[in-house]
């Protein structure tokens, strides 16, 4: 339980922007980039937030900036990938076979010969208004971690790095400002002097105190296309959305309780904990109205997807109805013969001579 988002540009800019769901992805001001997924993590104990984010880029982006709003002090590290690999195994559907008895289309007599057998598989210096309050490199990242009194004050951090904001995004980051909240600000870097930022970065760790589960979100109502959120929360109880946030109702893809092992448990800890996998789709991003916040849902039910492979049922490698259909035809052919040899015998001759 991982999430797709379409980015799209933010308008008719030099610097084309683009939305992701946690926040704004900004090239430099000579190169196009999109976010072709985003994929991220939370675990929550009821005092502090951790999420991890990988994203998957494409572009001739050699240089860009991400921004994203955080309601406390955060800390920041590179994360493992495999982490998102153990979570897709764990939150996988449960494959069922169903069996049926009439032979389909592609089963003989119906197939033409040959079979198919291919299936579908399941930072810079502060400006005025802003603080830096922490500063690394960390991976193909050059982390900013900042604070700001005024929304305006991070558009022109921005723009003394080479990069300028695209229109409304101030007016969407004053919110964040007027709550007193924190940013990271990232500027993504290649490591190889002149490549590009293309395919999957290295996961990012971002770890802040927090008193409620919160998923910033607002920004993304930037997008110009139609975006995609996948989320793994870790928690002590199932979660849910307090509200759709102006997308579609969000969909519960898995729900249950867990013993981390390996990534999980580096991420999240050993003990067991519930984790849930949520689905949800923005098809106008426009109308998202405020942050995911989660609580804890009506009680831990767990839930599992289940998909079904359909199987023509079979006994001995001969389908059944070839079985059944023989054997009727058999009973079929006793029973006249039975029939035929009882008007025989009506008709033979008794001892007397007469047919009886």
């Amino acid at each position: 339980m991982l999430f797709a988002l379409l980015a799209t540009q933010l308008g008719s800019l030099v610097s084309p922007a683009y939305a992701c769901g946690c926040g704004a992805m900004i090239p430099d001001g000579v190169s196009r980039m999109g976010v072709a997924r985003e994929t991220s993590v939370v675990r929550w104990d009821g005092r502090t937030e951790q999420m991890a984010m990988r994203f998957t880029v494409g572009g001739d982006a050699k240089r860009a900036a991400w921004i994203m709003p955080v309601p406390g002090r955060a800390a920041v590290r590179l994360g493992d990938p495999g982490l998102f690999s153990q979570l897709v195994d764990l939150t996988g559907p449960e494959y069922r076979t169903r069996h049926y008895f009439w032979p389909r289309r592609g089963d003989w007599p119906f197939d033409s010969g040959s079979r198919d057998t291919a299936g579908a598989t399941p930072p810079g210096s502060g400006e005025a208004g802003v603080g830096v309050v922490g500063r690394e490199r960390l991976g193909d990242f050059d982390v900013a971690r900042l604070t700001a009194t005024d929304p305006d004050a991070l558009g022109d951090w921005l723009e003394t790095n080479g990069f300028k904001l695209p229109d409304g995004l101030t007016a969407d980051l004053k919110p964040y400002v007027d709550q007193r909240w924190e940013y990271v600000a990232v500027r993504l870097v290649p490591r190889e002097a002149g490549g590009a930022l293309r395919g999957t970065l290295d996961p990012l760790l971002i770890r802040f105190e927090s008193d409620r589960l919160v998923y910033p979100m607002r920004l993304s109502r930037r997008a110009g296309s139609a975006q995609s959120l996948g989320l793994y929360v870790l928690a002590d109880h199932r979660m849910e959305p307090a509200s759709a946030i102006g997308g579609d109702t969000p969909e519960v893809t898995f729900a249950g309780r867990i013993t981390p092992t390996g990534q999980v448990a580096e991420f999240a800890g050993a003990a067991p904990v519930f984790l849930t996998a949520i689905d949800q789709s923005f098809p106008v991003p426009s109308r998202i109205d405020g942050d995911h916040e989660l609580r804890a849902a009506a009680g831990d039910t767990p839930y599992r997807r289940v998909e079904y492979t359909d199987e023509l049922r079979t006994a001995g490698g001969i389908p059944v109805w070839i079985l059944t259909v023989a054997g009727a035809l058999g009973v079929a052919v006793v029973a006249a013969l039975a029939v035929l040899r009882l008007r025989r015998r009506g008709r033979a001759p008794s001892v007397d001579g007469r047919r009886g």
